[in-house]
């Protein structure tokens, strides 16, 4: 089932607006309280409240789409490789900390490849998404629900092989990872959260985003879509084959995201 992608585009960043400002007024609070899910991993009352506010605004919009939502992934399954999907707030760990680096996602998934999205991070103010013709843009100014700003067209970098630059995950570092970057001529490494790493990379901040670590679906489809739409690719980190959604438990391998000009190096 296709979507209009002009009738897609305006929902989808009018719903990750909506999420941000209940995300943000939940943030501000003095306190609020964090439970820890079933496999251990915390969620908050902004987590609850940015899937709610998402979850309705889609299911009105595209009743006919399948809608994948983490805080409701128990009870879904995949019933073709065409759905929404949604992490109402992805970097629950940066938020608690107050950190600033988390984000909100919701991505478009045709075929198994996530055509479009957007990511939006309240905290530092930051809004990326696809427009309806595949072009990834950087949306500055007041971030207004019912009228876009000034939209700047974003593309990755031309990578300097012997000099690049590195994102990697704040709170999931390990050996195995440092050892993969170790294979690069690295100019300098930068740290972020949740997938502002795939944003960075689209507009040409980094080169390269190994993640040799567990991730579901969720997490990293709508910053997929984003460095598609601005040049980049996402692959697996085993044989380097283009990373794929619609998987029977929504968890990814292992995967590189990157810019095209980066000479990739093997597993």
């Amino acid at each position: 089932m296709h979507v209009n992608y002009d009738d897609l585009i305006p929902v989808i960043r009018k719903l990750a607006l909506e999420a941000g400002d209940k995300i943000m007024e939940i943030y501000q609070a003095d306190d609020f309280d964090v439970k820890l899910k079933s496999d251990e991993s915390p969620v908050t009352a902004a987590d609850e409240a940015a899937d709610a506010i998402i979850s309705a605004g889609l299911r009105t919009a595209f009743p006919s789409v399948m809608l994948v939502t983490e805080e409701q992934s128990d009870t879904h399954t995949i019933k073709g490789d065409t759905f929404l999907i949604v992490d109402p707030l992805d970097g629950t760990k940066e938020f608690i900390h107050r950190r600033g680096d988390f984000t909100v996602n919701i991505a478009m998934v045709e075929g198994g490849v996530p055509t479009r999205g957007v990511v939006y991070a309240p905290a530092k103010n930051r809004m990326f998404f696809t427009l309806a013709d595949g072009q990834t843009v950087e949306e500055v100014g007041a971030l207004d629900k019912d009228a876009m700003g000034t939209l700047i067209p974003i593309s990755v970098s031309k990578a300097d092989n012997t000099a690049l630059m590195v994102v990697a995950s704040k709170s999931h570092r390990d050996q195995a990872t440092d050892d993969y970057i170790n294979k690069y001529a690295v100019n300098d490494m930068k740290s972020a959260g949740s997938s502002l790493k795939f944003c960075l990379i689209a507009t040409g901040e980094a080169d390269v985003y190994p993640r040799l670590g567990r991730t579901m679906e969720w997490d990293t489809a709508a910053g997929h879509a984003v460095l598609l739409g601005a040049g980049g690719d996402v692959v697996r980190f085993d044989d380097q084959t283009p990373l794929k959604y619609g998987k029977a438990d929504f968890a990814n391998p292992f995967f590189i995201a990157f810019a095209p000009s980066v000479e990739l190096k093997p597993a």
